[in-house]
């Protein structure tokens, strides 16, 4: 009896701790999936599109961006994503990625022998960023099933940003990446998720740009939820921006705790986990959180029986960092930032600048 008392303890300690720090429940009472985000840091193929500004990923350019160098970035992108599919004993349903140059990158990854099991497809549109770098999404047919997708165009209007100090002549030249919106439903349950990389912070510009980016997304959004009542909705991506800048607590209303979320706004889990000491990425010597999670009130407070998103570290923090030693400089300079593809102007065959976040819903 006693034996059977503690195989039966042993299981329920087991059903109820998974997820919060690994791998995803999954059953015949649960559903659990992973949605993430990844800058993959310039992934450029080795051939010019015209009208894109690639010509330092060419083999003859500055980087001197050979076949070789491109097969190594992408085998190093495809194991990034297999190791956060052995962590978590699943692969992630939903995928944005940022920093790719056209959906042939995109295409070579997916087909990568290591997880070229996974079946990713591909939402993806050719956008006018000056730099040549466009968003994407991978995801599991079986599990999102695609409905609609669009690709957001920056613009400057209609706003309550003042770019009075803006020239039309200005307006009209600037370029920068799309963000892109697709529209499906997991399990029956109609989810929509924002891909998006915000300006940049290069020579201190952006700081209403990444604002008006926030403020285009929240629009759309906002718009979603009056169409589709009781939609779940995701936005992620590299904002530029940590969850504390005005771009995230203002204008995409991102707040830090589930409790304070109204429909109107977007709970915003690594919020408190920058306050608490992690970092995607460094810049400039200091540890940010610039590769955002944020999902609205859906999904921050769910109905019962449906999606909601779940505790994934210390049982407190609602979203991930995912950093391995492989993908960490281990020495030198930069010991404990991520190992990058270029340093200083050379390759060093490294993964990104930015580690991968994710989040898990889960009903």
């Amino acid at each position: 009896m006693k034996r059977y008392l503690y195989s039966f303890i042993a299981l329920l300690l087991a059903v109820t701790s998974c997820g919060t720090a690994g791998k995803v429940a999954t059953g015949s009472y649960t559903k659990s999936y992973v949605i993430g985000f990844y800058n993959l840091e310039n992934l450029f193929d080795t051939y010019h599109d015209e009208g894109k500004n690639d010509y330092e990923f060419l083999p003859d350019g500055a980087n001197q961006w050979t076949e070789a160098k491109y097969r190594k970035k992408q085998a190093n992108m495809a194991k990034v994503i297999a190791e956060m599919k052995n962590d978590n004993g699943a692969w992630h349903a939903v995928l944005g990625v940022s920093e790719i140059e056209n959906r042939h990158v995109l295409e070579d990854l997916v087909a990568e022998p290591a997880i070229a099991e996974a079946n990713y497809q591909i939402v993806h549109y050719d956008g006018p960023d000056s730099r040549g770098v466009d968003v994407g999404l991978l995801y599991r047919p079986e599990v999102f099933k695609l409905l609609a997708s669009e690709s957001l165009p920056f613009t400057f209007a209609p706003s309550r940003i003042d770019f009075s100090q803006w020239t039309r002549e200005e307006m009209d030249a600037f370029r920068t990446r799309d963000v892109l919106m697709a529209r499906g439903t997991i399990d029956g349950e109609m989810f929509a998720f924002f891909v998006a990389h915000l300006p940049s912070r290069l020579g201190g510009k952006g700081a209403d740009l990444r604002p008006r980016g926030a403020e285009i997304i929240y629009q759309r959004a906002m718009q979603l939820q009056q169409e589709f009542p009781g939609i779940k909705i995701v936005v992620m991506g590299d904002m530029n921006d940590n969850p504390t800048d005005v771009s995230m607590t203002e204008f995409m209303h991102g707040k830090e705790e589930i409790a304070q979320v109204t429909d109107e706004d977007f709970f915003s889990p690594f919020l408190s986990m920058l306050k608490a000491g992690f970092s995607s990425l460094y810049y400039r010597g200091e540890g940010n959180i610039y590769d955002i999670i944020l999902v609205n009130n859906g999904l921050a407070n769910a109905a019962p029986g449906t999606f909601r998103i779940q505790p994934l570290v210390q049982n407190r923090y609602y979203g991930r960092v995912f950093s391995k030693p492989f993908m960490t400089n281990q020495s030198g300079q930069y010991k404990g930032t991520p190992f990058r593809t270029f340093s200083n102007g050379a390759f060093i065959g490294g993964f990104s600048d930015h580690y991968p976040t994710y989040i898990v819903i889960k009903k």
